[in-house]
């Protein structure tokens, strides 16, 4: 099957971000990536045909860490349309025993390292999660780059410096503290974890990363993971605006809606 791609372009879109599922596209006009698979093999091709991108014309599947909400979908999907998945030793193995015993396409490499797929380099570096080797990404092309930063507790000196350059920023805002405080649904071991270094980022500590790392470069803030019952969009907007942030463009992503395309637009060399 011939893939027909657009003009040249380099964008992030979300397929739908939140408690039951994540999911992300990162295109160029020569390289698809899905940023993990955490939705239903069906509802992911859905959602790349709402777009129109056929699944068969993806480069690869990477993925942040082996959390069900982000590959529920990776064992049909990956071998329905052959499609290599990246990941990390330590990810790879814990996933091979559970969702995808006997599957060839693993490509590992090492957390912290740098590695292209086509025209898109890739950065990898580890965040504070309860997973095995949580990473992050921040994905370049010639047009710029685009930060991919979910499912962190804190944000070390490490996490700030490799997304201080990046032109859109897709960040976890998962929990407002008071609403999970206030939650009746999650015993007080849950909240502490959700609440620990290795939890989730609560919008106030995403708001204060966004403001530290907010500069020459920065344009656009994606905001996602958020939860269902202890966040709301105009909570987290409002919180971002609070922290002095408010030149920049942010949207909210939804769980059960493809987000707009973000396309990072060429800067001027003159």
């Amino acid at each position: 099957m011939r893939v027909h791609f657009n003009k040249r372009v380099f964008s992030l879109t979300v397929l739908g971000s939140g408690s039951g599922g994540n999911c992300s596209l990162i295109a160029t006009d020569k390289c698809r990536l899905l940023v993990d698979a955490g939705f239903s093999a069906r509802q992911i091709c859905r959602r790349l045909e709402s777009i129109n991108i056929e699944p068969e014309s993806l480069d690869a599947v990477i993925l942040t860490h082996e959390h069900g909400d982000h590959i529920t979908g990776l064992d049909v999907f990956s071998r329905r349309f052959n499609i290599p998945i990246f990941t990390n030793p330590l990810t790879a193995e814990t996933i091979r025993r559970t969702a995808l015993p006997g599957f060839a396409g693993w490509n590992l490499f090492g957390t912290g390292t740098v590695f292209p797929i086509k025209d898109i380099e890739i950065q990898s570096f580890y965040v504070p999660h309860d997973a095995v080797d949580p990473m992050a990404f921040v994905f370049t092309s010639d047009d710029g780059s685009i930060g991919y930063l979910t499912d962190l507790g804190y944000a070390p000196k490490l996490v700030l410096e490799r997304i201080r350059s990046v032109h859109t920023l897709f960040v976890e805002t998962n929990h407002d503290e008071r609403l999970l405080q206030e939650d009746t649904k999650r015993p007080w071991s849950v909240k502490q974890r959700i609440l620990s270094r290795h939890g989730h980022l609560s919008n106030d500590a995403a708001a204060r990363l966004v403001a530290d790392v907010a500069g020459r470069n920065l344009e656009r803030v994606v905001l996602g993971h958020l939860s269902r019952d202890c966040n709301r969009p105009e909570i987290t907007l409002e919180t971002m605006q609070r922290y002095g942030t408010g030149a920049l463009e942010y949207f909210c992503t939804e769980q059960n809606k493809v987000s707009s395309t973000f396309t990072v637009i060429p800067r001027s060399t003159g």
